[in-house]
């Protein structure tokens, strides 16, 4: 393998001072990520391979060939899900690409260049690049960008092709994607003589911002900047392709355009509306270019929208997107626990948006929310096998929920594996002469501070524990502000610095303890978060939660699982009054900190057959047992719930 050329960081301007790290320089050498890691890399990325092949996606790209039969058949809304399934590959290259850039792996590289050896064979002269219409209707490109998400799958080959040349040095995908952004430059934008129109499903311009920390073309950020910036402008693009295909508008399956966020200008809107992925993905390019342009409309705008989305329309997992009939938004407060869509994809991209506001503005709201997506809406969405998934994460079921190898629109696998791939950027960002610190777990990293290499060792059981230790090997003294983030969940938190303590009620500003010193050899932070079981109570206008409890601890939200206690939770109710205890279960599932305690059960053994009666169902107390929500539907199958009555 070739040794990988360093990322061109992006230039400091307006309010943004951080970098996110290089993920390949995180090592997880120990704790609660190791094992995880080590299951994506060794598991989950071969085995989606293998699903690829064994699911016929990859027999899409033999463009030598003709088309042969659909591997997805046609839908009554005229769109098949093999229209991207171009978005597929790209996404399973940039989850193996960050496993690469780490764990050099001369078979993985193997199977990555015969993709990209078709994609380019398959090309077209001007550079257009998409499986679908190339081998089915050529004459149908860019005439339904409403529907049929052209530039969507070309923006994940985009973030995939970023990957690979980052993580080998090998430009060739990199090349291909270039061609494939030239012509979209050629054909969209404001100009006189080009389509003034944007993809409904938003991608493309996240994965350009990616495209421009690399090339520094100035076109790649116009584009994106374009894409943005053009979205719900009036009259819509949308109705008028829809009139030139001889379609009515009124039509439009969805109804609206604030399905595709594209309503309003984007700098207008202030709810978090329409498909969940969508949004999530357009608002990380906003953050993004906020910064690249130095705009501070568009991060007034991110500062709204996330405000809306987690005050009122948040599970409390970091789930996101009730619905499934337009896989996003309904009303404000709507979170039904049953029915809840929350797809995995919605809550990686949430982990996005989170993590690229952070690297705008420093602030614990944001890092808060990307830690509670991750151990908990996320990493639900794939089995402790690393081979099962869950697309829709409910907060409740009777058992008719299990995780599936593959899925009819196989999105969120290769979704979750490229967030959990390069998780090590999450955990730190650099700025000058300042080190965040967001996340917190076991492992090594090597940063560069200012002009300064520093390497950093985290020791830790979190988020089974609250206790924290940091040491620093610098390569020579070097003075720099080390920014701590405290988490929101936490009451109580203690920092020392080689056993002084630090007075945390003078130093900790927007959710972040500033600690600023010249840093030695072998100079140590310990930390401590507080980390008793809490219950947490949902807004009194979260109908379904009105009268019942959630645990949490830490970062970790719980649920009880049938297995566990032997019949269905959904007829617990757990008193006021009780404590309830952690102890640590080495034994399930790889190790995880369980709670414990006694509820009480509604018995029905004397209702015999009445469906309803006078008086109701006595109380027994009942021993119970919650595990973490992200290991739920792991063992046998069963019912499960988050929320429980309280008496």
């Amino acid at each position: 393998m070739t040794s990988s050329p360093r990322f061109q960081p992006a230039r400091a301007a307006g309010r943004q001072r951080y970098r996110p790290a290089d993920h390949s320089g995180v090592v997880f050498d120990g704790g609660f990520w190791q094992s995880w890691a080590e299951t994506v890399r060794n598991v989950t990325i071969p085995t989606q391979h293998k699903r690829l092949e064994e699911e016929g996606f990859l027999e899409v790209l033999d463009f030598d060939k003709p088309a042969g039969p659909l591997v997805r058949p046609i839908q009554p809304s005229g769109l098949s899900m093999q229209h991207f399934f171009d978005s597929d590959f790209g996404k399973w290259i940039e989850a193996a690409s960050y496993t690469l850039k780490a764990h050099p792996n001369a078979a993985l590289e193997t199977k990555i260049d015969a993709i990209v050896e078709k994609l380019e064979k398959g090309q077209m002269a001007d550079g257009y690049l998409n499986s679908w219409f190339i081998r089915r209707e050529p004459d149908r490109r860019w005439t339904n960008l409403r529907d049929l998400h052209e530039m969507y799958s070309m923006g994940h080959l985009l973030e995939g092709a970023v990957a690979y040349y980052e993580a080998t040095g090998k430009r060739r995908f990199l090349d291909v994607m270039i061609r494939a952004v030239d012509h979209i430059i050629a054909t969209f934008g404001a100009e006189p003589g080009k389509l003034r129109g944007y993809d409904a499903h938003e991608e493309i311009e996240l994965a350009l911002v990616k495209l421009y920390r690399v090339t520094r073309d100035p076109r790649h950020l116009k584009l994106a900047t374009y894409f943005v910036d053009e979205r719900g402008r009036m009259p819509s693009y949308y109705d008028e392709e829809a009139c030139k295909r001889g379609e009515s508008p009124d039509d439009y399956v969805y109804k609206t355009y604030a399905y595709s966020q594209a309503h309003m200008p984007v700098r207008d809107q202030h709810q978090v509306v329409g498909h969940a992925v969508r949004a999530m993905y357009l608002f990380s390019a906003m953050a993004d270019l906020s910064h690249e342009n130095d705009d501070p409309t568009l991060k007034e705008a991110c500062d709204r929208l996330f405000d809306n989305l987690v005050s009122r329309q948040l599970y409390v997992t970091g789930g996101l997107g009730p619905s499934a009939s337009n896989e996003g938004f309904t009303r404000e407060f709507d979170l039904p626990n049953e029915t809840a869509y929350a797809e995995t994809c919605a809550a990686v991209a949430l982990g996005f948006w989170s993590h690229r506001m952070a690297q705008v503005d420093l602030d614990s709201k944001f890092t808060d929310r990307l830690e509670t997506v991750l151990y908990n809406g996320a990493l639900s969405g794939i089995s402790r096998d690393g081979e099962h998934y869950f697309y829709e994460n409910v907060l409740e079921s009777h058992g008719q929920h299990r995780r599936w190898k593959w899925h009819y629109c196989p999105c969120c696998p290769t979704n979750i594996a490229r967030f959990i791939t390069s998780l090590g950027q999450y955990f730190y960002s650099t700025g000058d002469h300042e080190l965040a610190i967001h996340l917190y777990g076991t492992n090594c990293a090597d940063l560069t501070v200012g002009d300064s290499f520093v390497r950093l060792v985290q020791e830790t059981q979190y988020p089974w524990d609250g206790d924290v230790s940091l040491r620093f090997a610098v390569e020579r003294p070097s003075r720099f502000q080390l920014r701590l983030r405290i988490p929101g969940w936490c009451r109580q938190a203690q920092v020392s610095v080689n056993g002084a303590a630090v007075d945390l009620d003078q130093c900790v500003t927007k959710g972040y303890a500033a600690i600023s010193r010249e840093w030695h050899n072998g100079d140590e932070v310990h930390i401590g978060f507080s980390m008793p079981v809490e219950r947490i109570y949902a807004h009194p206008a979260v109908s379904e939660d009105g009268g019942r409890v959630a645990l949490r601890r830490g970062p970790v939200v719980y649920c009880i699982e049938e297995t566990d206690l032997g019949g269905e939770p959904q007829r617990l109710r757990l008193p006021a009054s009780e404590e309830i205890s952690a102890r640590y279960d080495a034994a399930l599932l790889g190790g995880a900190t369980v709670l414990e305690g006694t509820a009480l059960e509604a018995d029905i053994a004397d209702w015999q057959n009445a469906l309803y009666r006078t008086a109701p169902a006595s109380l027994k107390e009942r021993p119970f047992t919650a595990i973490p929500y992200h290991l739920w539907a792991n063992r046998e199958p069963g019912a499960m719930a988050i929320w429980l009555q309280e008496v």
